[in-house]
This record gives C-alpha cells, structure tokens and sequence, in this order.
C-alpha cells in the first residue's frame, strides 16, 4: 500500500513520525470532552453513538447513530471491527507482538537490494521495531494506535496470529486542513498498512480501514487521511471502495525529482 524510499538503512517517515505538533503527552481528557483516559488503560466516550464491546473479544465493538449516553470501554483489547473473517483491535505492548507487527511492516516496504540483502532486512526491520517501540511509549493513548487484524476463527490462530498492521495518528497539519470544513482543526492519519504475504488479497486491509473508523468513532473524530502513490492503484481503489475521495494531487514539477513519486491526499467523512 505504501512504499518506502529506496534506501534500505533508512526507516520511511510513514513509519518513523514524530508526535504530531497539536499532540499533548499529559491529557486527561480531549479538548472536546468526548471522552476520557481512564487509569486503568480504558476509555470513558461521551458521544452519539451506542458502543458494545466484550472482554472474551467474542463480538466486536459496533455502533449505532441516534442515542447520546456516556459509556465506558475498560478492555482496550476489545475488537473494534469484525469484517470478512478477520478481527481488529489495539496492539498489546508484548514483545512477541511488537516483533511480528514488525516483521509485517518490514516485509511490506523493504525494498530488496542486490547485496547483503538479508543483512540490509533485519537492520530495517530492527529499525521499524525501534520506531514503533518509541510511538507507543511516547504518544498519548488517545493519540495514537497501532491497530492488528487476526483471524476470527480460534481454528485459523494456529496458522495465523497477526495477518495486518496499520498505524493511526491524531494529526492537524495545515496542508490537510486546507482540504477539511471551516474550524475542523484535527484529523485521524492512516499510515502503515502491511498485511502478511500468507493472507493477502483476502480483505485484510479492508478490515483494518474499517477498525479505523470505528477508533474514530470512539475518540470523537470525523475525517480520516491518508496519502497514497499517484500511480499506485490498487491501493487507491481500496481506499475509495472505503470511502476515500482524491482531494489533493502533489503539483507536476514534484514527479521531476530523481527518485521522487507523486502523491495523492484521500479524506474520509464518517
């Protein structure tokens, strides 16, 4: 979905992002009063939206337009979306875990080189882990996530454990909010999305943009970003079968730097 710079000692900046510029690394509650960190890890959301979530992750979390109520989800692991067969929820910070969500993101943007290509792989995926160590510890809770999709069926977990990866981040870059309604000072940013080479074409990252929206949903947001190469277009036909609408298109003289690929910004309205 995203590529890398041909570097391979070089992490992309889709996967190594500093903490966002409006980010608070202390904050209780949002400034809209939406909702609020709890201290055991969980979230109390105030918003117009019915939340269901179980801590057997038996059924995912769903939501429904019309009811205003103040809930509490106290199991961040609960699933956030169920779609084809797959599960998404929130990463847990486990060191097996954050190894194999490395390893997907490595796979999906390591670009092979002539040489020591093995080498050059496990220094990259050495610094993708870095990389995602530092958000997790750095961000707020309620300003970044990583989120992992794995099979629905206890029987496909002996085959699979995590089959896709994406990285959500509360944003409010200016080049973004251009393309956003009067006064919409802060978006979700979708980067990241891997999903393993055994499970791919299988509606995986479909089922991750869903879990997407609902964290949305949960953390009080109605748009969602992302940037995609120009020419890239099974991953934009994905992105607008999701919703997404091209609505900035990087200006020709960039396509004529060496090495250089045109981008393309997607919105979504929830």
């Amino acid at each position: 979905m995203v590529h890398l710079l041909p570097n391979p000692l070089r992490v992309s900046s889709h996967l190594r992002q500093d903490p966002p510029r409006t980010a608070v690394r202390t904050r209780a509650k949002s400034s809209t009063g939406r909702y609020e960190i709890l201290r055991n890890g969980g979230i109390k959301v105030r918003l117009a939206v019915v939340v269901r979530c179980s801590s057997d992750y038996s059924s995912p979390i769903t939501a429904a337009i019309g009811t205003s109520e103040e809930i509490e989800i106290s199991d961040e692991n609960a699933y956030l979306a169920t779609e084809f067969g797959w599960k998404v929820r929130k990463l847990i910070e486990e060191e097996d875990d954050l190894r194999t969500v490395a390893r997907i993101q490595a796979e999906a943007f390591h670009e092979p080189v002539l040489l020591f290509n093995h080498f050059f792989f496990q220094f990259f995926q050495a610094e993708v882990l870095s990389a995602l160590i530092y958000r997790l510890k750095s961000y707020p809770r309620d300003r970044y996530a990583c989120l992992v999709a794995e099979p629905e069926s206890e029987r496909c977990k002996d085959e699979y454990n995590f089959v896709g990866v994406v990285d959500v981040t509360v944003a409010g870059d200016l080049k973004v909010r251009r393309l956003l309604p009067a006064g919409v000072k802060e978006y979700l940013f979708v980067t990241g999305i891997a999903v393993d080479q055994t499970a791919r074409r299988r509606k995986v990252a479909t089922a991750l943009l869903k879990g997407c929206d609902m964290l949305a949903k949960v953390w009080g947001f109605k748009f969602l970003a992302l940037s995609a190469y120009e020419d890239d277009y099974g991953a934009r036909n994905l992105y607008s079968k999701a919703g997404y609408q091209v609505l900035y298109v990087d200006p020709l003289w960039k396509s004529s730097w060496i090495g250089r690929k045109r981008c393309v910004t997607m919105v979504k309205q929830l």
